[in-house]
């Protein structure tokens, strides 16, 4: 008694003390209490007894008792003697019928308490057996029938609820749902005498019939009606009870809930309810969609779309009843609710795929099938672009930022799928007369933008089918919304007219191929775009639609009216301050156009024009008369930095999309020439000034630069060791910038096969070996830090190796041990590209040398049994790189194979190991035997694991 009156007071003080100390001191008692032995019998004793407390709620502590036997059950219930067991159902069963009236939270943790208890009983033979021998005897109290409804509510779900109890197998959690569902037909009975009292209004009756639904859920979700025949099942009474419970308020939702749960688990339930759906339509959709009861409409409109996707074909043999059903959710469809939770909900419906998926062998069914319900899809594109619109509060916005009410975006993902397959039963053509259809047809302002918008939306969603099928289509819908759009004021690209100009920006980008081919005007595009590309919310948009215009209008993108506005959009772009991948598209599409000029002249001139915003930009920068004053106002400093590096990206940008026309340089018409000239020129004086410290400067001008050696061919040989020298300066001054390497790195890959230019390659590989960042990288720690600087790195290397000459790779065979070395350490970092992208170059410079002794020992004489190999070779490097490097190559591989993230490594690692192999096994046939052999491998194998195994 005393431990009780403890926890109580206990209990009092955590829930009701106003010092914070005091309940966590509580708390921490209460917790510690939990886990002695003593606290089975108190909880026990004060369920069962009629001990109160006066200063204390009687209902907390009892709560806190069942919690306590609930975990300690699912606990320590397996260690329960069959005495104890039985003693402690005993004492459940005599709560569960004193607290049977309340209160119900306390009733349900006392009955979750005795569900884990039979869980656990199990192998002790049939305890649900006993049990419900029990049930029935406090069935017999009046006040106990509350009690074996809610035990027999919770005893199903325990079967599947594997979160509150990991120490029960799967064994026993089958053994269990198998002894309760043989006792089916026992609760079914129960739940029959219980629903068939008469109905009543009174708020017990209506609290007893939400008691027996939500049972009778539990049942049907453990599969209680498994083994009724299906003739049996159709006329069972608890289908009749909650059929009728459909029409009581109160039990609308749980009756949805078991109708909809057994329609998707018996065949024969949807063709029961289908007969019915006229008299639900009637009597509750009707006045529900006259009322405005959204928890009726949401309601039936889940349980018919379940019967649509349960039993699609039954709905396709059109029925009366069938298409009483679809005309039912096409009204849940259109229902205009503030939210998109109704339509959204009919969307699982597959009749359509259905229809689609019918076998094509049927032929004339399938044609007849389209054709009966071509009225039904065709209301269905109706309701959907109805309700696919935005709502009022979104329509009328004005802020600068106007998104789509996430339900909405919801709703038009889901809804895409059933739009394309909407297509495709409808055609193409007929879908697309839907979509144009409008009473609009001049500039006024009385235009349903909502109705546009979502139109817009629909058409892009079926892009793809269009496509597939390339049907003709008038698109003059789309090119006089375009027309009007662009005769608009730019102020007016505000609020809600932003996703006009985005949903329409999109259709245009999808079917740039097929709007480019009518007879348009091509200006009006154009300004819509520019407008466009100037908001926020549909820069991007605009951006692709205009990219996607120029790769497939070319012809009527060359008239002069068409340039002088790409040139304009172009010239105007660093008042628009677009993201970086919207300018990107922007100047692509610009330069690509440009490029495909036939008119040299006119295209050098344009190109010009393109370019020279560009350079002023990154010439303000270095300008030596006003760096004094810059370096003093850091504002405007910062805006000529982000000028110059806007200036970088799109010079970038130009010359990727520009292709060299002559191999040799010479002719002068190529527009890359001057460009490049003047290019080199500004980029070296940046590359020698002060600014290049900045690291987003330095990114842009490498980015740039490696952009104009991939595109500019041979043109670039003339000054390729003036590059080279600043970019390993620059990188020697500033060696957290690996943009340096990288761009070193397309330098070699371009000219790395050219002789003249070995000795300036040797160099540049020897300096970034040697200097201080890289020679920094002695462990995975190290690494880890800098991951961009040693993938930047590791990629070089392995450039360097697949790209230079035989003869330039022994000369570096000391600069590709230090390499090797720093690439095995690298192996072992966490971050997965560094540590991959050491493995790869590991693995290139293996494979290179493997083929070289492997070509040595084919050329080598057939008579000896020894092949000499030059101290100058390829091969003698690599056996010697791989001699000095072998112990730590291999120890660091096993730690790598030990470490995160070792699954992605593992194939790398196992090439390496077989190159590594190989080269010792083949070395075993030359005069390198001394230096490397099977011996050498097998001791670093010894080696890494005893050191590994020690660690």
């Amino acid at each position: 008694m005393e431990l009780q009156m403890k926890v109580a007071q206990a209990v009092h003080v955590l829930n009701h003390d106003s010092q914070s100390c005091n309940r966590v001191a509580a708390n921490q008692w209460l917790v510690q209490f939990q886990q002695t032995d003593a606290a089975w019998e108190v909880a026990t004793s004060i369920l069962t007894s009629n001990y109160h407390q006066q200063f204390v709620s009687d209902f907390e502590v009892e709560f806190f008792a069942a919690q306590i036997l609930k975990r300690k059950i699912q606990n320590e219930g397996s260690y329960l003697q069959m005495g104890a067991k039985d003693a402690l159902l005993n004492a459940l069963l005599l709560a569960a019928k004193k607290f049977s009236l309340g209160p119900p939270q306390l009733l349900t943790q006392i009955c979750l308490a005795l569900s884990a208890l039979m869980l656990h009983a199990v192998e002790h033979g049939k305890p649900i057996e006993k049990l419900f021998c029990s049930l029935q005897s406090l069935e017999n109290h009046d006040e106990g029938t509350i009690a074996v409804l809610e035990m027999l509510t919770v005893l199903p779900e325990v079967v599947e609820d594997q979160n509150t109890d990991h120490r029960t197998s799967s064994a026993q959690r089958r053994e269990y749902g198998r002894e309760l569902l043989s006792h089916t037909s026992v609760v079914l009975e129960f739940l029959h005498r219980q629903s068939d009292k008469s109905f009543d209004s009174s708020i017990q009756l209506q609290g007893r019939h939400r008691k027996i639904l939500r049972c009778l859920l539990s049942w049907v979700r453990a599969g209680c009606f498994s083994e009724i025949p299906p003739s049996s099942l159709a006329g069972h009474p608890l289908l009749s009870f909650v059929f009728n419970s459909l029409q009581v308020s109160s039990s609308f939702d749980l009756a949805i809930e078991v109708l909809t749960e057994l329609v998707s688990r018996h065949e024969c339930i949807p063709q029961v309810l289908l007969c019915k759906v006229g008299f639900l339509r009637d009597i509750l959709l009707l006045p529900a969609l006259s009322s405005g009861d959204e928890t009726v409409i949401s309601g039936l409109a889940c349980f018919l779309s379940e019967i649509g996707h349960a039993a699609p074909s039954l709905i396709a043999e059109a029925s009366p009843e069938a298409f009483v059903l679809t005309d039912a959710l096409l009204s849940c469809v259109s229902f205009p609710s503030e939210d998109w939770e109704i339509a959204d909900s009919t969307l699982q419906c597959s009749l359509a795929s259905f229809i689609l998926g019918l076998d094509v062998d049927s032929g004339e069914n399938v044609k007849s099938v389209k054709v009966l319900f071509f009225p039904v899809f065709s209301v269905l594109l109706d309701a959907l672009l109805l309700r696919s619109q935005v709502d009022d509060s979104t329509f009328y916005g004005d802020g600068v930022m106007v998104d789509l009410p996430d339900s909405l975006e919801q709703f038009r993902m889901n809804l895409t799928e059933l739009l394309v397959d909407v297509c495709q039963l409808l055609g193409s053509t007929a879908f697309i007369q839907k979509i144009f259809l409008g009473g609009w047809t001049s500039n006024s302002l009385h235009i349903p933008w909502k109705e546009v918008e979502a139109k817009m939306f629909a058409l892009n969603a079926i892009a793809e089918v269009n496509i597939t099928e390339a049907q003709e289509i008038d698109f003059s819908f789309v090119i006089h919304l375009v027309t009007i759009l662009s005769s608009r004021p730019r102020d007016d690209a505000k609020g809600f007219m932003r996703l006009v100009y985005k949903s329409a920006a999109e259709v245009v980008a999808s079917y740039s191929k097929w709007i480019s081919s009518c007879q348009t005007n091509t200006r009006s595009l154009l300004l819509f775009l520019a407008t466009g590309i100037s908001e926020p919310l549909c820069s991007a948009a605009c951006a692709s639609a205009l990219l996607k215009l120029c790769e497939d209008a070319t012809a009527p993108m060359h008239e002069h009216s068409s340039l002088e506005i790409l040139l304009w959009i172009a010239e105007s772009l660093d008042e628009r301050h677009l993201p970086l991948e919207d300018e990107e598209k922007v100047v692509s599409a610009i330069a690509l156009l440009l490029g495909s000029l036939p008119n040299k002249e006119l295209k050098n001139n344009l190109l010009a024009r393109l370019v020279s915003p560009c350079y002023e930009a990154i010439g303000k920068l270095i300008d030596e008369n006003q760096d004094h004053s810059l370096r003093h106002n850091p504002a405007s400093y910062s805006q000529f930095v982000n000028g110059a590096r806007r200036g970088l990206h799109r010079l970038g940008t130009v010359f990727s999309h520009l292709v060299t026309e002559s191999s040799t340089g010479s002719d002068l018409d190529d527009p890359l020439i001057p460009l490049l000239g003047v290019f080199w020129q500004m980029l070296e004086k940046l590359f020698q000034s002060e600014h290049i410290g900045n690291a987003v400067l330095s990114m842009a001008a490498c980015r740039a630069l490696s952009q104009a050696i991939q595109s500019s061919g041979q043109h670039f040989t003339f000054v390729l060791p003036r590059v080279l020298n600043c970019l390993s300066t620059n990188f020697v001054s500033f060696q957290s910038h690996d943009c340096y390497i990288r761009a070193a790195s397309v330098l070699i890959e371009e000219f790395g096969s050219r002789e003249e230019y070995r000795h300036l390659f040797v160099s540049i590989f020897e300096r970034f070996s040697k200097s201080t960042s890289i020679m920094a990288l002695t462990s995975s720690y190290i690494c880890d830090q800098e991951p961009d600087m040693v993938e930047a790195f590791a990629n070089f290397t392995s450039i360097f190796v697949r790209c230079s000459p035989k003869e330039v790779l022994v000369v570096s065979g000391s600069i590709l041990e230090l390499s090797f070395q720093k690439a095995a350490i690298c192996c072992t970092a966490m971050h997965r590209g560094a540590a991959l992208a050491a493995m790869s170059f590991m693995s290139c410079f293996l494979e290179t040398g493997l083929n070289a002794l492997v070509e040595s020992l084919a050329h080598g004489s057939e008579l000896e049994s020894i092949v000499g190999i030059s101290d100058s070779s390829i091969d003698a490097m690599a056996i010697q790189v791989i001699s000095h490097s072998g112990d730590g190559l291999v120890s660091n591989l096993m730690y790598a194979l030990l470490g995160v993230s070792a699954m992605s490594r593992v194939h790398k690692s196992a090439t390496i190991l077989q190159q590594l192999a190989a080269m010792c096994s083949l070395s075993e046939r030359t005069t390198w035997k001394a230096h490397l052999c099977w011996d050498s491998l097998h001791g670093w194998l010894h080696s890494s694991l005893s050191t590994e195994f020690t660690s």
